[in-house]
């Protein structure tokens, strides 16, 4: 029995103002409703493959990722932000083509798709309670809880979730208060980089030599300098004046006595 999905062949997508690709049109319009449909585009096909791999450790299944989706490569430029893909069948991790990848959504709650949604839940919470010691283990409920508050609140808004924010959801999902040291902000770093000197070229150096607001605080600090320089030679006259001073005492005390000596009778 052929797959429901044999019959989409081609299709074509637009680039939306929140710059993912969204699809315009298909090949078979009965089954494929285009209200809300989202696709994968390549540079967001490796991101996700990057992703998953962290996984492989905890039973990550690459054959059901790649069965979740269909793969197309670009046919032609529309222009007008749109692109006209046609549908490959070349697998997502070895291909060499950059290539979009659809989600197969065709039976919402029991498809490819769905599966794989649980699949990588199921991964990751498994990778979490691994590298983290909670007070109790992560549960795949209380995780797809949460994220599907956070789609609702997006759906309530008349926002449809992309295909890419639906997977990196899952693909990052970290419980409040816990975080690894890749996921962690950088915090409390000092950026010494204003602190230095920065290197001045030959016309900049030049340029700061003739500056005159510069020349007055070098002038200002000459004089503080010559001021100072003229204390202390004060300060050395006034010691030589005092020196001299004692000297010549002690060269007139020296002429008294004799000249007393001198009057004294025989």
């Amino acid at each position: 029995m052929a797959k429901p999905t044999s019959t989409l062949e081609w299709c074509i997508v637009r680039l939306g103002e929140d710059h993912n690709w969204w699809v315009a049109e298909t090949s078979d319009p009965v089954r494929w409703d285009v209200d809300g449909l989202s696709i994968i585009d390549p540079r967001q096909v490796a991101y996700l493959i990057e992703l998953v791999d962290a996984l492989r450790d905890y039973g990550f299944n690459q054959d059901m990722f790649e069965a979740a989706f269909i793969c197309f490569r670009i046919e032609k430029d529309l222009s007008g932000g749109k692109v006209r893909l046609k549908r490959v069948k070349e697998p997502l991790f070895d291909s060499d083509e950059k290539l979009f990848a659809l989600p197969d959504t065709l039976d919402e709650e029991n498809g490819p798709y769905a599966d794989l949604l649980d699949h990588l839940t199921r991964c990751r919470v498994k990778m979490l309670n691994d590298l983290f010691a909670f007070e109790a283990k992560l549960s795949v409920d209380e995780v797809e809880d949460e994220i599907r508050e956070d789609q609702n609140a997006h759906f309530i808004e008349g926002k449809a979730v992309h295909t890419f924010e639906e997977l990196t959801a899952i693909l990052d999902y970290m419980p409040a208060g816990h975080e690894t040291d890749e996921e962690a902000p950088v915090k409390d770093v000092v950026d010494d980089s204003e602190d230095e000197i920065p290197e001045l070229d030959e016309a900049e150096e030049e340029k700061l030599k003739n500056d005159e607001s510069l020349k007055w605080d070098e002038d200002d600090g000459d004089e503080d300098e010559d001021a100072e320089a003229k204390d202390g030679d004060k300060d050395k006259d006034d010691d030589d004046g005092e020196e001299k001073e004692k000297a010549d005492d002690e060269d007139e005390d020296a002429d008294e006595k004799p000249r007393k000596r001198s009057t004294k009778k025989k």
